[in-house]
């Protein structure tokens, strides 16, 4: 049903470009900071959540780099990485925090709409795979955040963690496995639509839906000019605004070039496809309950680890397997095809090309993936699940991802597998690129704007004793402090009813 438009408000404190899980999630905390600022979010779209953020666009619904073997890379003398995986993990305990808030203040529905306990598995294959999981099993055991993890190379154990892997599989190739228990799945649309709905009912906020935000200006005095169409009567706006942040996804790269920013400049996407299979075999969509993760192809993008994946999608189980990789040059999954080619600028052209031509292997990834037969995919899955069939499969379309490039003094331009935040000198403007983890640390990534864009503000006694609230972890090391990270831990699992039977 499609929403009814609402007038446009001429003067506001903020504007949110797109209504996906970082503008909720930026809206809601600003709004709890302070309750008289004034919001209008602009979305394309008549829902909110639609596009990445929703749980079938979703690539890797609830990050914790548990189970994320590219989180964790190897050195040249063997020994394994943990930094990037302990940074997301402390991070995805902030988002807990704030979730659990939402909860506690009836903000969002009941928490078994968006989070579900689900067990966390990393699986390989192979002597020097066995070797590279072990060692990196010991290397996570120095920290807190993964204690809780169990390894093994059992065939017995590990068919108990994940039956529907092991079964009819050859005896003769050596295997392991690590599994956290605290793993949970998130289901990033139904939470994004919550926080909407939420602030939806908030005074001074306004939701625009079926409204294209099409450029913005600078007003002359420390604001915003922007303007958007009306998607559905093509009829244009504008709006002033004292703060604008860009959360838009794939669009976000195109609106973030029509500010007049030095900071925009060098910034340049390439756009990565998906693609799911999805079970329709009942019985065995009961037989799996875990989040299995493998080792990702030479060349593959972050969010095409292969993983055997169980989800809670509106309150139904879902058993996915993937994701393939696709090439578009949409940016969005409802895109143009000339979004790829309308990026490409001066100030951009450079960094691109040599992107380009450092990432070969990520090209011929691509080709390779988008031209894979149905029986090659089902080959591909067979690796995972040895006795599935394909009939019991059916192919999916995933979302859209938009892999950063920038320029570099070195290597000219590099094309970037994570999340970054923009923001203007003076901190007006501030837009959100690329992908994996993205949702998962939405709430750190927020947090971490508000001194840059709001500095006066974030210094004040009301928005610091108001933000630990939100999340009281926030800015510290759970892995460097074993006793707070059990008690919210704890804390948070109990308000989100994370040890319920879910299954």
């Amino acid at each position: 049903m499609t929403k009814a438009i609402k007038p446009l408000v001429q003067q506001t404190d903020v504007v949110l470009m797109g209504a996906g899980i970082m503008s909720a999630t930026l809206g809601t905390i600003l709004k709890e900071v302070n309750p008289g600022i004034t919001i209008q979010i602009f979305e394309q779209f008549d829902t909110a959540g639609t596009e990445s953020s929703d749980a079938w666009n979703n690539a890797g619904t609830g990050h914790a780099a548990f189970c994320e073997l590219n989180y964790t890379p190897q050195k040249v003398d063997g020994t394994v990485d943990i930094s990037k995986a302990t940074k997301i993990a402390e991070s995805f305990e902030v988002s807990r925090e704030f979730w659990a808030y939402l909860v506690q203040n009836k903000y969002v529905p009941d928490p078994s709409k968006f989070i579900a306990a689900t067990p966390h598995i990393s699986f390989v294959w192979g002597i020097e795979n066995v070797k590279f999981l072990k060692a990196r099993y010991h290397a996570m055991q120095s920290s807190p955040l993964f204690s809780g993890m169990t390894y093994s190379e059992d065939r017995e154990e590990i068919a108990k963690w994940a039956p529907i892997v092991m079964r009819g599989r050859g005896t003769k190739t050596p295997v392991a496995a690590t599994r956290m228990e605290i793993g949970t799945d998130v289901n990033f649309g139904a939470l994004t639509r919550g926080m909407i709905d939420h602030l939806n009912k908030k005074p001074g906020v306004t939701i625009h839906y079926n409204v294209e935000a099409l450029d913005l200006d600078p007003d002359g005095k420390g604001g915003w000019d922007v303007f958007v169409k009306n998607r559905l009567s093509n009829e244009k706006g504008k709006v002033n605004t004292k703060f604008v942040f860009i959360g838009a996804g794939g669009a976000t790269l195109h609106l973030l070039k029509r500010a007049e920013i030095d900071e925009r400049k060098g910034y340049g996407g390439f756009p990565v496809g998906g693609l799911w299979l999805k079970c329709l075999n009942e019985k065995l969509i009961n037989q799996h309950h875990a989040k299995v993760y493998g080792k990702a192809s030479v060349g593959a993008p972050p969010m095409s680890v292969p993983h055997v994946d169980s989800r809670m999608i509106d309150g139904r189980k879902e058993l996915l397997f993937g994701p393939f990789a696709g090439f578009s040059t949409k940016f969005l999954k409802n895109g143009s095809l000339m979004d790829l080619p309308k990026s490409i600028g001066v100030d951009n052209a450079i960094p691109m090309i040599f992107a380009g031509m450092k990432n070969m292997p990520l090209t011929k990834y691509l080709i390779d993936q988008v031209r894979q037969t149905p029986e090659q995919r089902h080959q591909a899955l067979r690796e995972y699940i040895p006795f599935t069939k394909q009939e019991d499969w059916e192919l999916k379309e995933a979302g859209q991802r938009v892999q950063v490039i920038k320029k570099d003094k070195k290597k000219g331009g590099v094309l970037e597998f994570g999340t970054e935040i923009v923001v203007s000198s003076d901190g007006t403007v501030a837009a959100l690129l690329g992908a994996s983890p993205g949702a998962s640390t939405a709430v750190s990534v927020m947090l971490g704007i508000l001194p840059k864009c709001f500095p006066k503000e974030s210094q004040s006694e009301v928005w610091k004793n108001k933000l630990r609230e939100l999340a009281p972890s926030f800015g510290q090391s759970l892995s460097q402090n074993k006793d707070q990270l059990q008690e919210t831990r704890q804390r948070t699992a109990t308000i989100l009813e994370l040890n319920r039977n879910q299954y």
